[in-house]
Protein backbone atom coordinates (compact mmCIF):
# COMPACT_ATOMS: atom_id res chain seq x y z
CA UNK A 1 0.00 0.00 0.00
CA UNK A 2 1.48 3.42 -1.02
CA UNK A 3 2.11 5.98 1.81
CA UNK A 4 -0.31 9.06 2.11
CA UNK A 5 2.21 11.14 0.18
CA UNK A 6 3.08 8.87 -2.82
CA UNK A 7 -1.17 8.96 -3.38
CA UNK A 8 -2.45 11.06 -5.58
CA UNK A 9 -4.24 14.15 -4.15
CA UNK A 10 -7.67 14.99 -4.72
CA UNK A 11 -8.96 18.70 -3.72
CA UNK A 12 -12.12 19.09 -2.59
CA UNK A 13 -13.02 23.18 -1.83
CA UNK A 14 -16.27 22.81 -0.21
CA UNK A 15 -17.06 20.51 2.84
CA UNK A 16 -20.67 20.83 3.34
CA UNK A 17 -22.95 18.13 1.71
CA UNK A 18 -21.85 17.53 -1.60
CA UNK A 19 -17.82 17.36 -0.41
CA UNK A 20 -18.60 15.39 2.22
CA UNK A 21 -20.75 12.74 -0.40
CA UNK A 22 -17.90 13.21 -2.78
CA UNK A 23 -15.35 12.08 -0.89
CA UNK A 24 -17.01 9.70 0.73
CA UNK A 25 -17.72 7.68 -2.48
CA UNK A 26 -14.28 8.38 -4.31
CA UNK A 27 -12.42 6.60 -1.16
CA UNK A 28 -14.55 3.88 -1.86
CA UNK A 29 -14.36 3.68 -5.63
CA UNK A 30 -10.77 4.21 -5.66
CA UNK A 31 -10.42 1.64 -2.62
CA UNK A 32 -8.89 4.44 -0.49
CA UNK A 33 -5.97 4.53 -2.91
CA UNK A 34 -6.40 8.61 -3.40
CA UNK A 35 -5.55 11.19 -0.82
CA UNK A 36 -8.57 13.20 0.04
CA UNK A 37 -8.26 16.93 1.16
CA UNK A 38 -11.18 19.07 2.15
CA UNK A 39 -10.87 22.71 2.65
CA UNK A 40 -14.02 23.84 4.97
CA UNK A 41 -14.10 26.62 7.12
CA UNK A 42 -16.32 25.37 9.41
CA UNK A 43 -15.55 23.07 12.44
CA UNK A 44 -16.96 20.40 10.76
CA UNK A 45 -17.35 18.73 7.41
CA UNK A 46 -20.75 17.69 6.25
CA UNK A 47 -22.90 20.36 7.14
CA UNK A 48 -22.14 23.29 5.33
CA UNK A 49 -24.89 25.67 4.12
CA UNK A 50 -27.84 23.34 4.37
CA UNK A 51 -27.59 21.46 7.25
CA UNK A 52 -25.44 23.94 9.99
CA UNK A 53 -28.72 25.77 11.38
CA UNK A 54 -29.48 25.16 14.75
CA UNK A 55 -32.78 26.49 14.20
CA UNK A 56 -35.32 24.56 15.81
CA UNK A 57 -37.61 25.72 13.02
CA UNK A 58 -35.63 24.49 10.37
CA UNK A 59 -36.45 21.12 9.09
CA UNK A 60 -35.36 18.58 5.73
CA UNK A 61 -38.26 19.26 3.59
CA UNK A 62 -38.67 15.44 2.66
CA UNK A 63 -39.21 12.40 5.02
CA UNK A 64 -35.70 11.20 6.51
CA UNK A 65 -36.26 7.95 4.50
CA UNK A 66 -35.80 9.85 1.45
CA UNK A 67 -32.74 11.19 2.30
CA UNK A 68 -29.08 9.41 2.58
CA UNK A 69 -25.46 10.11 1.60
CA UNK A 70 -25.51 6.81 -0.21
CA UNK A 71 -27.79 5.96 -2.83
CA UNK A 72 -27.86 1.97 -2.45
CA UNK A 73 -28.87 2.74 1.09
CA UNK A 74 -31.61 4.66 1.48
CA UNK A 75 -32.39 3.90 4.78
CA UNK A 76 -29.08 4.93 6.40
CA UNK A 77 -30.25 8.46 7.60
CA UNK A 78 -33.15 6.31 9.02
CA UNK A 79 -31.05 3.72 11.15
CA UNK A 80 -29.02 7.12 12.31
CA UNK A 81 -32.12 8.84 12.95
CA UNK A 82 -33.19 5.80 15.44
CA UNK A 83 -29.61 6.31 17.51
CA UNK A 84 -30.61 9.59 18.74
CA UNK A 85 -33.18 10.86 21.22
CA UNK A 86 -34.86 13.62 18.58
CA UNK A 87 -38.20 11.42 19.45
CA UNK A 88 -37.87 12.95 23.08
CA UNK A 89 -36.33 16.07 22.40
CA UNK A 90 -38.53 17.39 19.58
CA UNK A 91 -42.17 17.56 19.81
CA UNK A 92 -42.61 18.11 16.51
CA UNK A 93 -40.36 15.48 15.13
CA UNK A 94 -43.40 13.73 13.37
CA UNK A 95 -45.21 15.86 10.52
CA UNK A 96 -48.65 15.13 10.03
CA UNK A 97 -48.42 12.25 7.39
CA UNK A 98 -46.84 10.12 10.65
CA UNK A 99 -43.28 10.42 8.89
CA UNK A 100 -39.80 11.91 10.46
CA UNK A 101 -38.84 15.56 9.17
CA UNK A 102 -36.07 15.87 11.62
CA UNK A 103 -35.03 19.27 11.83
CA UNK A 104 -31.84 20.50 9.25
CA UNK A 105 -29.22 19.70 11.95
CA UNK A 106 -29.78 16.44 12.47
CA UNK A 107 -28.93 15.55 9.16
CA UNK A 108 -25.44 17.87 9.14
CA UNK A 109 -24.96 15.48 12.65
CA UNK A 110 -25.35 12.31 10.26
CA UNK A 111 -23.25 13.08 7.66
CA UNK A 112 -20.37 14.32 9.98
CA UNK A 113 -20.88 10.48 11.32
CA UNK A 114 -20.52 9.01 7.91
CA UNK A 115 -17.34 10.89 6.59
CA UNK A 116 -15.44 10.93 10.34
CA UNK A 117 -13.59 7.33 10.31
CA UNK A 118 -11.88 8.91 7.09
CA UNK A 119 -10.97 11.62 8.94
CA UNK A 120 -9.86 10.12 12.04
CA UNK A 121 -7.80 7.44 9.62
CA UNK A 122 -6.38 10.37 7.96
CA UNK A 123 -7.38 9.04 4.56
CA UNK A 124 -9.18 12.45 4.06
CA UNK A 125 -7.77 15.92 5.79
CA UNK A 126 -10.01 18.63 6.82
CA UNK A 127 -8.22 22.06 6.46
CA UNK A 128 -10.49 24.56 8.55
CA UNK A 129 -9.59 27.54 6.08
CA UNK A 130 -10.78 29.19 3.62
CA UNK A 131 -9.31 28.91 -0.39
CA UNK A 132 -7.67 31.93 -0.96
CA UNK A 133 -5.98 31.34 -4.72
CA UNK A 134 -5.77 28.53 -6.65
CA UNK A 135 -3.40 28.34 -9.83
CA UNK A 136 -2.62 25.78 -12.14
CA UNK A 137 1.02 24.37 -11.41
CA UNK A 138 3.28 21.87 -12.60
CA UNK A 139 1.83 18.77 -10.18
CA UNK A 140 -1.78 20.33 -11.15
CA UNK A 141 -3.05 22.80 -8.81
CA UNK A 142 -1.36 24.95 -6.42
CA UNK A 143 -3.71 26.26 -3.57
CA UNK A 144 -3.00 29.04 -1.04
CA UNK A 145 -5.52 29.38 2.08
CA UNK A 146 -6.43 32.09 4.64
CA UNK A 147 -4.24 30.64 7.05
CA UNK A 148 -1.56 30.80 4.97
CA UNK A 149 -0.51 27.30 3.75
CA UNK A 150 0.49 26.12 0.25
CA UNK A 151 -0.43 22.92 -1.04
CA UNK A 152 -0.19 21.24 -4.01
CA UNK A 153 -3.21 18.95 -6.12
CA UNK A 154 -3.22 16.69 -8.97
CA UNK A 155 -7.02 16.66 -9.30
CA UNK A 156 -9.43 19.40 -7.83
CA UNK A 157 -13.08 19.79 -7.38
CA UNK A 158 -15.14 22.61 -6.56
CA UNK A 159 -17.93 21.74 -4.30
CA UNK A 160 -18.68 25.32 -3.13
CA UNK A 161 -21.88 26.55 -1.91
CA UNK A 162 -24.19 28.98 -3.35
CA UNK A 163 -23.78 32.70 -3.36
CA UNK A 164 -25.55 34.84 -0.90
CA UNK A 165 -28.56 36.60 -2.04
CA UNK A 166 -28.28 39.78 -4.04
CA UNK A 167 -29.65 42.92 -2.82
CA UNK A 168 -32.39 44.64 -5.23
CA UNK A 169 -31.10 47.91 -6.23
CA UNK A 170 -33.65 49.40 -4.14
CA UNK A 171 -31.98 48.23 -0.38
CA UNK A 172 -28.46 49.06 -1.83
CA UNK A 173 -28.75 52.60 -0.02
CA UNK A 174 -29.71 50.17 3.23
CA UNK A 175 -26.84 47.82 3.38
CA UNK A 176 -26.07 47.52 7.20
CA UNK A 177 -29.21 48.52 8.15
CA UNK A 178 -30.02 46.57 11.66
CA UNK A 179 -33.32 45.85 10.30
CA UNK A 180 -31.89 44.91 6.61
CA UNK A 181 -31.78 41.38 6.83
CA UNK A 182 -30.00 40.62 3.60
CA UNK A 183 -29.00 36.86 4.83
CA UNK A 184 -30.92 34.87 6.53
CA UNK A 185 -28.69 32.11 6.22
CA UNK A 186 -26.35 33.85 9.11
CA UNK A 187 -26.50 32.45 12.52
CA UNK A 188 -29.16 34.58 14.61
CA UNK A 189 -30.04 36.83 11.20
CA UNK A 190 -33.41 37.09 12.95
CA UNK A 191 -33.06 38.56 15.91
CA UNK A 192 -33.14 42.10 15.02
CA UNK A 193 -36.75 41.48 14.44
CA UNK A 194 -39.09 42.53 17.65
CA UNK A 195 -42.29 40.87 18.33
CA UNK A 196 -44.77 43.10 16.69
CA UNK A 197 -42.47 44.60 14.00
CA UNK A 198 -44.09 45.05 10.71
CA UNK A 199 -42.25 42.36 8.22
CA UNK A 200 -41.77 42.74 4.56
CA UNK A 201 -40.51 39.02 3.01
CA UNK A 202 -38.29 39.38 -0.26
CA UNK A 203 -39.12 35.98 -1.67
CA UNK A 204 -42.37 33.01 -1.27
CA UNK A 205 -39.95 30.04 -1.80
CA UNK A 206 -38.81 27.52 1.16
CA UNK A 207 -36.65 30.22 2.67
CA UNK A 208 -39.63 32.28 3.14
CA UNK A 209 -41.40 29.59 4.91
CA UNK A 210 -38.51 29.04 7.20
CA UNK A 211 -38.64 32.47 8.18
CA UNK A 212 -42.52 32.63 8.78
CA UNK A 213 -41.98 29.37 11.12
CA UNK A 214 -39.06 30.57 12.32
CA UNK A 215 -41.00 33.87 13.68
CA UNK A 216 -43.78 32.09 14.82
CA UNK A 217 -41.95 29.59 17.14
CA UNK A 218 -39.90 32.72 18.25
CA UNK A 219 -43.42 34.05 19.63
CA UNK A 220 -43.47 37.00 16.44
CA UNK A 221 -46.88 38.65 16.33
CA UNK A 222 -46.62 41.49 13.61
CA UNK A 223 -47.84 41.43 10.45
CA UNK A 224 -46.01 39.72 7.68
CA UNK A 225 -46.18 40.54 3.80
CA UNK A 226 -44.80 38.28 1.65
CA UNK A 227 -43.93 39.39 -2.20
CA UNK A 228 -42.53 37.69 -5.20
CA UNK A 229 -42.89 38.26 -8.70
CA UNK A 230 -46.04 35.45 -8.85
CA UNK A 231 -46.99 35.59 -5.70
CA UNK A 232 -46.92 31.54 -5.70
CA UNK A 233 -47.16 30.14 -2.04
CA UNK A 234 -44.56 27.12 -1.18
CA UNK A 235 -46.81 24.03 -1.27
CA UNK A 236 -46.71 20.83 0.69
CA UNK A 237 -46.36 17.23 -0.16
CA UNK A 238 -48.93 14.98 -1.20
CA UNK A 239 -51.52 13.39 1.27
CA UNK A 240 -50.45 9.85 0.01
CA UNK A 241 -48.16 8.46 -1.73
CA UNK A 242 -47.89 7.92 -4.89
CA UNK A 243 -45.78 6.68 -8.26
CA UNK A 244 -43.91 9.25 -10.38
CA UNK A 245 -46.65 9.34 -13.77
CA UNK A 246 -45.72 10.69 -16.84
CA UNK A 247 -42.99 10.17 -19.56
CA UNK A 248 -41.31 12.76 -20.49
CA UNK A 249 -37.90 11.20 -22.00
CA UNK A 250 -38.59 8.91 -24.44
CA UNK A 251 -39.81 11.83 -26.64
CA UNK A 252 -38.17 14.98 -25.53
CA UNK A 253 -39.49 18.20 -25.92
CA UNK A 254 -36.88 20.61 -27.97
CA UNK A 255 -39.13 23.64 -27.05
CA UNK A 256 -39.73 24.87 -23.40
CA UNK A 257 -43.58 25.66 -24.94
CA UNK A 258 -43.82 21.86 -26.01
CA UNK A 259 -42.67 20.69 -22.53
CA UNK A 260 -44.60 22.78 -20.52
CA UNK A 261 -47.69 21.70 -22.38
CA UNK A 262 -46.75 18.08 -21.95
CA UNK A 263 -46.61 18.13 -18.67
CA UNK A 264 -50.00 20.24 -17.98
CA UNK A 265 -51.65 17.87 -20.44
CA UNK A 266 -49.83 14.92 -18.08
CA UNK A 267 -51.41 16.68 -14.94
CA UNK A 268 -54.90 16.59 -16.48
CA UNK A 269 -54.46 12.69 -17.01
CA UNK A 270 -52.99 12.02 -13.51
CA UNK A 271 -55.99 13.78 -12.22
CA UNK A 272 -58.40 11.53 -14.10
CA UNK A 273 -56.40 8.39 -12.50
CA UNK A 274 -57.03 9.99 -9.00
CA UNK A 275 -53.48 11.13 -8.46
CA UNK A 276 -52.31 14.92 -7.86
CA UNK A 277 -49.74 16.77 -9.81
CA UNK A 278 -47.02 15.67 -6.90
CA UNK A 279 -46.61 12.67 -8.94
CA UNK A 280 -46.29 13.93 -12.36
CA UNK A 281 -43.57 16.81 -11.03
CA UNK A 282 -41.95 13.70 -9.53
CA UNK A 283 -41.48 12.01 -13.13
CA UNK A 284 -40.34 15.70 -14.46
CA UNK A 285 -37.77 15.52 -11.37
CA UNK A 286 -36.63 12.02 -12.41
CA UNK A 287 -36.07 12.47 -15.66
CA UNK A 288 -34.80 15.98 -15.35
CA UNK A 289 -31.08 14.59 -17.32
CA UNK A 290 -32.62 13.52 -20.16
CA UNK A 291 -35.56 16.41 -20.44
CA UNK A 292 -33.08 19.12 -19.62
CA UNK A 293 -30.52 17.58 -22.33
CA UNK A 294 -32.82 17.97 -25.45
CA UNK A 295 -33.63 21.32 -24.81
CA UNK A 296 -31.18 23.90 -26.49
CA UNK A 297 -29.85 26.53 -24.71
CA UNK A 298 -32.22 29.16 -25.73
CA UNK A 299 -35.00 26.91 -24.56
CA UNK A 300 -32.99 26.19 -20.88
CA UNK A 301 -32.76 30.12 -20.53
CA UNK A 302 -36.49 30.53 -21.57
CA UNK A 303 -37.07 28.03 -18.89
CA UNK A 304 -35.29 29.48 -16.75
CA UNK A 305 -36.86 33.31 -17.15
CA UNK A 306 -40.15 32.67 -17.40
CA UNK A 307 -41.27 29.01 -15.69
CA UNK A 308 -38.59 28.51 -13.09
CA UNK A 309 -40.81 30.33 -10.21
CA UNK A 310 -43.62 27.98 -10.97
CA UNK A 311 -41.07 24.60 -11.04
CA UNK A 312 -39.57 26.18 -7.66
CA UNK A 313 -43.13 26.38 -5.93
CA UNK A 314 -44.21 22.72 -7.34
CA UNK A 315 -40.57 21.08 -7.30
CA UNK A 316 -39.34 22.27 -3.77
CA UNK A 317 -42.04 21.39 -1.27
CA UNK A 318 -41.92 22.12 2.78
CA UNK A 319 -42.62 19.62 5.23
CA UNK A 320 -45.38 19.47 6.89
CA UNK A 321 -44.66 21.30 10.05
CA UNK A 322 -43.36 24.33 8.15
CA UNK A 323 -46.70 23.82 6.47
CA UNK A 324 -48.66 24.24 8.78
CA UNK A 325 -47.01 26.82 10.48
CA UNK A 326 -48.12 29.05 7.27
CA UNK A 327 -51.61 28.18 7.31
CA UNK A 328 -51.92 29.45 10.71
CA UNK A 329 -50.47 32.43 9.67
CA UNK A 330 -52.71 33.32 6.60
CA UNK A 331 -56.13 32.09 8.99
CA UNK A 332 -55.01 34.47 11.44
CA UNK A 333 -54.58 37.63 9.28
CA UNK A 334 -50.64 37.50 10.06
CA UNK A 335 -49.48 36.80 7.04
CA UNK A 336 -50.26 38.14 3.25
CA UNK A 337 -49.00 36.59 0.14
CA UNK A 338 -48.59 38.70 -2.66
CA UNK A 339 -48.08 39.30 -6.18
CA UNK A 340 -45.83 42.57 -6.46
CA UNK A 341 -42.86 43.90 -7.29
CA UNK A 342 -40.15 46.65 -4.74
CA UNK A 343 -40.78 49.66 -6.54
CA UNK A 344 -38.65 51.69 -4.00
CA UNK A 345 -37.55 52.17 -0.46
CA UNK A 346 -37.19 55.40 1.65
CA UNK A 347 -36.88 55.63 5.24
CA UNK A 348 -39.34 55.72 7.76
CA UNK A 349 -37.96 56.61 11.74
CA UNK A 350 -36.37 53.09 12.24
CA UNK A 351 -37.93 51.39 9.56
CA UNK A 352 -38.80 52.13 5.55
CA UNK A 353 -41.64 53.12 3.89
CA UNK A 354 -41.99 50.95 0.84
CA UNK A 355 -43.46 51.61 -2.37
CA UNK A 356 -45.02 48.11 -4.13
CA UNK A 357 -46.02 47.53 -7.45
CA UNK A 358 -48.20 44.99 -7.75
CA UNK A 359 -48.63 42.17 -10.54
CA UNK A 360 -51.70 43.28 -12.72
CA UNK A 361 -52.38 46.47 -11.72
CA UNK A 362 -51.60 50.07 -12.78
CA UNK A 363 -51.01 51.59 -9.40
CA UNK A 364 -48.42 51.08 -6.52
CA UNK A 365 -49.48 51.14 -3.01
CA UNK A 366 -47.54 52.28 -0.13
CA UNK A 367 -46.89 50.75 3.30
CA UNK A 368 -44.15 51.34 6.41
CA UNK A 369 -42.54 47.84 7.51
CA UNK A 370 -39.91 47.94 10.71
CA UNK A 371 -37.94 45.38 9.10
CA UNK A 372 -37.56 43.84 5.64
CA UNK A 373 -36.22 40.14 4.92
CA UNK A 374 -34.22 39.08 1.41
CA UNK A 375 -34.76 35.51 0.76
CA UNK A 376 -34.65 35.67 -3.22
CA UNK A 377 -32.38 32.80 -3.38
CA UNK A 378 -28.70 32.36 -4.26
CA UNK A 379 -27.30 34.66 -6.79
CA UNK A 380 -25.89 32.10 -8.91
CA UNK A 381 -25.22 34.83 -12.01
CA UNK A 382 -22.98 36.08 -9.70
CA UNK A 383 -20.88 32.87 -8.95
CA UNK A 384 -18.12 33.49 -10.51
CA UNK A 385 -17.27 36.81 -8.26
CA UNK A 386 -18.45 35.30 -4.94
CA UNK A 387 -15.10 34.00 -4.21
CA UNK A 388 -11.60 35.47 -4.63
CA UNK A 389 -10.77 31.97 -5.76
CA UNK A 390 -13.15 31.64 -8.25
CA UNK A 391 -12.91 35.16 -9.82
CA UNK A 392 -8.75 34.27 -10.01
CA UNK A 393 -10.20 30.57 -12.22
CA UNK A 394 -11.64 32.54 -14.42
CA UNK A 395 -9.75 35.17 -15.51
CA UNK A 396 -7.11 32.56 -15.43
CA UNK A 397 -9.62 31.45 -18.39
CA UNK A 398 -9.89 28.04 -16.36
CA UNK A 399 -13.76 28.91 -15.99
CA UNK A 400 -16.72 30.36 -17.46
CA UNK A 401 -20.23 31.07 -15.96
CA UNK A 402 -22.86 28.64 -17.22
CA UNK A 403 -24.79 29.92 -20.48
CA UNK A 404 -28.29 29.16 -18.11
CA UNK A 405 -27.41 31.62 -15.26
CA UNK A 406 -27.44 28.43 -12.88
CA UNK A 407 -23.69 27.95 -11.89
CA UNK A 408 -20.15 27.50 -13.48
CA UNK A 409 -20.20 25.95 -17.15
CA UNK A 410 -18.98 22.07 -17.17
CA UNK A 411 -19.40 19.29 -19.46
CA UNK A 412 -21.15 15.90 -19.16
CA UNK A 413 -18.64 14.17 -17.38
CA UNK A 414 -18.51 17.49 -14.80
CA UNK A 415 -15.01 18.74 -16.15
CA UNK A 416 -14.84 22.45 -16.20
CA UNK A 417 -15.08 24.31 -19.38
CA UNK A 418 -12.69 26.94 -19.72
CA UNK A 419 -13.18 29.92 -21.36
CA UNK A 420 -11.98 28.73 -24.29
CA UNK A 421 -14.73 26.10 -24.56
CA UNK A 422 -12.97 22.86 -23.52
CA UNK A 423 -13.31 20.33 -20.66
CA UNK A 424 -10.45 20.80 -18.63
CA UNK A 425 -9.31 17.23 -17.27
CA UNK A 426 -8.19 17.43 -13.66
CA UNK A 427 -11.32 19.65 -13.17
CA UNK A 428 -14.51 19.02 -12.03
CA UNK A 429 -17.68 20.83 -10.83
CA UNK A 430 -19.73 18.84 -7.97
CA UNK A 431 -23.13 19.70 -6.86
CA UNK A 432 -25.88 22.26 -7.55
CA UNK A 433 -23.03 24.49 -10.07
CA UNK A 434 -23.31 22.27 -12.35
CA UNK A 435 -26.93 22.32 -12.45
CA UNK A 436 -27.14 24.41 -15.42
CA UNK A 437 -25.53 20.80 -17.45
CA UNK A 438 -27.19 18.61 -15.29
CA UNK A 439 -30.65 19.75 -14.85
CA UNK A 440 -31.97 19.11 -11.75
CA UNK A 441 -29.16 19.59 -8.97
CA UNK A 442 -31.21 20.75 -6.32
CA UNK A 443 -33.04 18.20 -4.00
CA UNK A 444 -30.87 15.92 -2.26
CA UNK A 445 -30.99 12.79 -3.82
CA UNK A 446 -29.86 14.07 -6.87
CA UNK A 447 -27.24 15.72 -5.24
CA UNK A 448 -25.97 12.59 -3.50
CA UNK A 449 -26.12 10.86 -7.00
CA UNK A 450 -24.14 13.69 -9.07
CA UNK A 451 -21.63 13.13 -5.80
CA UNK A 452 -21.72 9.87 -6.94
CA UNK A 453 -21.30 10.30 -10.70
CA UNK A 454 -17.90 12.86 -9.93
CA UNK A 455 -16.55 10.48 -7.78
CA UNK A 456 -16.56 7.67 -10.33
CA UNK A 457 -15.42 10.43 -12.90
CA UNK A 458 -12.12 10.98 -10.78
CA UNK A 459 -11.62 7.76 -9.90
CA UNK A 460 -11.79 6.60 -13.91
CA UNK A 461 -9.17 9.79 -14.02
CA UNK A 462 -7.00 8.54 -11.42
CA UNK A 463 -6.61 5.09 -12.05
CA UNK A 464 -6.15 5.86 -15.96
CA UNK A 465 -3.59 8.53 -15.36
CA UNK A 466 -2.31 8.29 -11.75
CA UNK A 467 -0.80 12.21 -10.42
CA UNK A 468 -0.15 13.85 -13.72
CA UNK A 469 1.17 16.98 -14.46
CA UNK A 470 -1.82 19.31 -15.68
CA UNK A 471 -0.44 20.59 -18.66
CA UNK A 472 -1.12 16.57 -20.01
CA UNK A 473 -4.62 16.71 -19.16
CA UNK A 474 -5.87 20.34 -19.61
CA UNK A 475 -8.00 19.74 -22.62
CA UNK A 476 -9.31 16.77 -23.54
CA UNK A 477 -12.25 15.85 -25.88
CA UNK A 478 -15.05 13.64 -24.28
CA UNK A 479 -17.78 11.29 -25.75
CA UNK A 480 -21.33 12.68 -23.66
CA UNK A 481 -22.31 9.45 -21.59
CA UNK A 482 -25.98 10.59 -20.86
CA UNK A 483 -26.78 9.28 -16.81
CA UNK A 484 -30.13 9.60 -15.50
CA UNK A 485 -30.52 11.10 -11.84
CA UNK A 486 -32.96 9.05 -9.79
CA UNK A 487 -35.74 10.39 -7.55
Amino acid sequence: MPQASELPVVAVIGGGFSGAAFALHLNTLSSGKVQIVIYEPRDRVGAGLAYSSNEAAHRINVPAGRMSADPADPESFLRYLATTDEDKKDAGLIGRDGLPYPRRAVFGDYVAAEIAPLLASGVVEHRKAEVVSVTQSEQGWRIEDSLGGQSEAHFLVLATSHPAPALPKQLLPFKGHPKLIADVTISDALDPVAQDDRVLILGNGLTAADVVATLERRGHKGVITSISRRGLRSRGHARITQEPFGDFSSHSSSRASDLLHAIRRAVREAEAQGLSWHAVLDAVRGQAFSIWRALPVKERRRIVRLARPFWDAHRFRIAPQVEDALDRAIAADRLTLRAARLAQVTSQENGFHVTLSPRGASGTEEHVFDAIVVTTGPAHQHILQSQPFLAGLADAGHLQACETGLGIACDLQSHALGKDGLPIGNLFIAGPLARGTFGELMGLPQVTEHAVFVAQQVANAVSTNGPIKASAVLHHAFEPHPRRFAV
